[in-house]
């Protein structure tokens, strides 16, 4: 099969997922920056992801005043802030590619493949994007809190595709499976590859994660370059 674009998810796929204790740990610092209890919070906080992924929740200054005002505290424009820089800060933390990651997708480039990115994300994700390794190894990125739609849903698919100005049966995509991502990329026509990462040992934050998934499987990164032969 020829293909003219690669197409990948980020967390899980291109750079670590969000370990739950960690990503937790998170939440409590800034629930103390704004002087909220952090059970009520995390609460708030993980209660909403629907919002934050379709940019209902533009920021993490939006998510934090939205929780101040549904608990009736007053939201302290520095505390917002200081509180929100926590946020970002792990962002850009954990948008290091994993080893080997980067060098895969500038040889895809320098063989005349054009790479896509498709992740569901919160608005942090754009905001620190541009100063990440990785910004600059993409021809489109699509992102959930931007477009207002998250995988599977097949618009977001066809964004990218329609980006690139590829078909999607031109298309080899590659997640973990988060968000039923593969099963949504094999009904718009594209050819899905779950990676499994043999490291995923710590508890990862994923949503309607693809377990039972029977196509093709490949443990690394470095693998696509051999599907592309």
């Amino acid at each position: 099969m020829k293909y003219s674009a690669v197409i990948f998810d980020l967390f899980g796929t291109l750079v670590d997922s969000f370990s739950r204790p960690e990503y937790e740990s998170v939440l409590v610092e800034m629930a103390a920056i704004v002087g909220i209890p952090h059970d009520k919070f995390v609460r708030l906080w993980l209660s909403t992801f629907q919002e934050r992924n379709t940019g209902i929740h533009p920021t993490p200054q939006a998510s934090i005043r939205y929780i101040c005002q549904q608990l009736d505290i007053v939201a302290i424009d520095d505390s917002v802030e200081r509180a929100a820089r926590v946020r970002l800060d792990y962002t850009a933390r954990s948008l290091k590619p994993r080893p080997g990651n980067a060098e895969v997708l500038t040889r895809l480039r320098s063989k005349g493949y054009k790479t896509g990115l498709i992740s569901d994300c919160t608005g942090d994700i754009p905001m620190v994007w541009e100063d990440t390794e990785l910004a600059p190894l993409f021809d489109v990125t699509v992102f959930s809190c931007l477009a207002g739609i998250r995988k599977p849903d097949p618009r977001i698919y066809r964004l990218a595709t329609d980006r690139l100005a590829v078909p999607p049966q031109d298309c080899l995509y590659i997640g973990d499976g988060g968000s039923a991502e593969l099963t949504g990329a094999a009904r718009v026509g594209m050819h899905p590859v779950l990676l499994r990462h043999p490291d995923d040992s710590v508890e990862p934050i994923t949503v309607d994660r693809e377990e039972d998934w029977q196509g093709p499987v490949i443990s690394t990164l470095q693998e696509v370059l051999t599907l592309l032969k």
